[in-house]
């Protein structure tokens, strides 16, 4: 039995590949218990139990397909679905006071809005990717690109993933991307360049280029070129399991449930710097 000081914590999406890291990272961590797990209407896991879904033991929680039932009791959710049920979950984070850690990506500008105003009554973690290691590259990427000019210096984000990943650029890609924006004081959005075809013509000085990939079973790798005149910098992560993810989205509950309501980052559960 748990002790009563656990985080009690709820998994979204069970059934998927995260959800099911979620899970294993849930039993494994110290300080937090699974007690509850849900999914959409329809899918394969609802009825299942979520220990053995998860290739664990049978732990007596069974998957629904509704959310306000297994939210019933818990301190938190842990989400990494899909931008609708995202932000609706949000909004039920913040009328409940839960802790609610996303990792959610391909959200819409409003999307993003709402969570925002859902975070006045929920402690919200959002972040594009839960590893350590990304985040800190992200600090290096906005050091980086702070330190050297863009008149000399040109940034790239190339990424690779699965074939199954629906969204691109992927979050971590955004994150790295608006890393380095903030390091040279510059709007993403206006200085992004997402597609190159055709007769382009000369690169645009002082833009922040994508690149995506997408094939067999790859995780997830993200490397930042930053190329000069006769030089590259290159700055890169490599996932090889979604557990690292798992890890992340835990801990950064554990840290959430000391906050007061508000939304947050990786940057800071992990008490790194950033200078934006």
């Amino acid at each position: 039995m748990s002790d009563m000081k656990d985080l009690k914590l709820v998994v979204a999406g069970a059934g998927g590949r995260m959800g099911r890291a979620l899970i294993q990272s849930i039993d494994a961590i110290p300080g937090v218990v699974l007690v509850g797990a849900f999914d959409r209407p329809g899918a394969a896991s609802i009825g299942a139990d979520a220990g053995q879904l998860a290739g664990l033991s049978a732990n007596g929680v069974i998957v629904t397909d509704d959310p306000g039932a297994a939210l019933g009791g818990a301190d938190g959710v842990l989400d990494f679905t899909a931008p609708e049920a995202t932000v609706a979950l949000a909004r039920r984070a913040s009328t409940a006071g839960l802790v609610h850690i996303i990792g959610t990506t391909g959200c819409s500008d409003e999307d993003e809005a709402a969570i925002r105003d859902a975070a006045a009554g929920a402690r919200i973690v959002k972040s594009g990717n839960m590893s350590l290691g990304v985040n800190l590259l992200a600090v290096l990427v906005e050091d980086a690109a702070r330190a050297l000019e863009a008149a000399d210096w040109d940034i790239e984000v190339l990424e690779m993933h699965h074939r199954h990943k629906v969204d691109a650029p992927s979050g971590t890609a955004l994150l790295l991307g608006q890393a380095a924006a903030h390091g040279r004081a510059i709007d993403l959005a206006e200085k992004s360049v997402r597609v190159r075809d055709g007769h382009t013509g000369a690169r645009p000085e002082g833009t922040i280029g994508f690149a995506t990939l997408r094939g067999g079973s790859v995780v997830g790798e993200h490397t930042v070129l930053i190329a000069g005149e006769g030089e590259t910098i290159e700055l890169t992560h490599k996932a090889t399991d979604r557990a690292i993810f798992a890890r992340g989205a835990v801990k950064a509950a554990l840290w959430a449930s000391r906050q007061q309501p508000g939304l947050y980052s990786m940057i800071d559960v992990l008490g790194l710097k950033s200078h934006n």
